[in-house]
């Protein structure tokens, strides 16, 4: 049996969250098309015949402007100590960063475990924009080994796996087959709640919100949930409702759907939005709504 834990780390919008969870041919981390979806780290857990793989979806990492971007920071970096592999995951299709990957260079450099620099979103790349990028990040990281691939349709990953198994060391599995994931099923509701915050409004308003689910009760037949979103400000409270509550209706829907598809039963969600000002910047804030170290 072979099994360790791999971090999964990399800009914002590198398709980290989406490579976990097909890997894990399950939902387990919230995906769209913003920036910074992702706030704290998440462990999925990858189990077959003679392997466990624990991977660490991590936030994008981005420049803090508050408290809660110093959070998402330290979760990404420290989730790159005790781990037998770390995958550097590239957007093929974004342009180049020089700034970001000098300091990607000076924080992995000094990593004594395998580095696999991965290129997502090869389809969306020209053969051109490809062999740029390859050039610049093979002489950054000479050592790493690197591979192609396209996480939102599958291509590459098993490639992926395979390589990754080869290097784990021999060890009993650290979870239960059963467990896919180091959350509890609470977390990811609120997650699935968020993301559609994250589709259903703009600008700004989505990255103000925060979601905790205050009572969830299951009965014989149903779940019964509810759920408090948090913003910055009265204004932003007002958007996230609508007009005549049409946009807190939406969301509420198609969380809905989403939640009965994890917990394969009815669910009744009820949804209150509060004002909490300024919370991304206040420690007390963060920490009630489990952003803290």
């Amino acid at each position: 049996m072979k099994a360790g834990f791999i971090t999964i780390i990399g800009k914002t919008n590198a398709g980290k969250s989406t490579l976990l969870n097909t890997i894990l041919q399950k939902k387990v981390a919230i995906a769209t098309s913003k920036a910074q979806t992702t706030r704290n780290a998440i462990q999925g857990i990858y189990n077959s015949s003679d392997v466990q793989m624990i991977f660490i979806d991590t936030p994008g990492l981005v420049k803090p402007h508050h408290h809660l971007d110093d959070y998402m920071k330290k979760e990404a970096l420290s989730s790159l100590a005790d781990v037998e592999a770390v995958i550097f995951l590239i957007d093929s299709s974004a342009p180049l960063d020089y700034a970001f990957n000098q300091e990607m260079k000076h924080r992995l450099e000094t990593l004594t475990v395998p580095l696999f620099v991965v290129f997502n979103k090869i389809d969306l790349a020209t053969f051109q924009k490809m062999e740029e990028v390859k050039k610049v990040y093979k002489e950054l990281f000479p050592k790493a080994l690197f591979k192609e691939i396209c996480a939102k349709d599958g291509f590459g990953v098993k490639d992926l796996l395979n390589d990754i198994t080869s290097i784990l060391p021999s060890h009993e599995a650290f979870y239960s087959e059963e467990t896919i994931s180091n959350h509890p099923v609470s977390f990811l509701l609120q997650e699935l709640i968020r993301e559609q915050l994250l589709l259903n409004l703009r600008d700004e308003v989505p990255h103000s919100c925060a979601v905790k689910i205050v009572h969830m009760e299951r009965k014989s037949d149903s779940t019964h949930i509810d759920a408090t979103i948090f913003v910055e400000r009265e204004s932003q409270k007002a958007i996230v409702i609508g007009k005549k509550g049409s946009m807190i209706r939406k969301i509420g829907t198609n969380a809905r759907k989403e939640i009965e598809e994890i917990l394969h039963r009815k669910v009744y969600l009820e949804l209150s939005v509060k004002v909490g000002d300024d919370w991304r910047n206040s420690l007390r804030l963060l920490k009630d709504l489990g952003y803290q170290d």
